[in-house]
């Protein structure tokens, strides 16, 4: 896998690209247009999540959390949680151990 990786779909409306991962960490850059979702789902993986562009609505085991340009969040391993767009926005997601579902989608 390249170190840059390449820009693939997620869900409608969703772009992300997989970077090269380590031993035991991950991370994606997640482009959103306005109104788009990040599905409901869960996985054994921690995740931090930085917002480089726009504003986010989580939804974590139920709450609801507004993220903003510049502004970080915790997901632990095993919540269920999804995401809406509030406006075109991108994010920088952080996985630990390895996405194997995500990184077998490429091969």
């Amino acid at each position: 896998m390249s170190a840059s990786g390449e820009w693939e779909n997620a869900e409608p409306g969703v772009r992300r690209k997989i970077f090269a991962p380590g031993a035991s960490l991950m991370m994606m850059e997640v482009r959103f247009e306005a109104g788009a979702e990040g599905y409901e789902h869960s996985h054994p993986h921690e995740q931090l999540t930085y917002c480089l562009k726009g504003s986010f609505e989580f939804r974590i085991d139920g709450k609801k959390i507004v993220l903003r340009q510049g502004e970080t969040l915790y997901i632990p391993s095993g919540t269920l949680h999804g995401v809406t767009a509030l406006e075109e926005g991108a994010l920088l997601d952080s996985f630990t151990p390895l996405r194997e579902d995500l990184l077998r989608r490429r091969e």
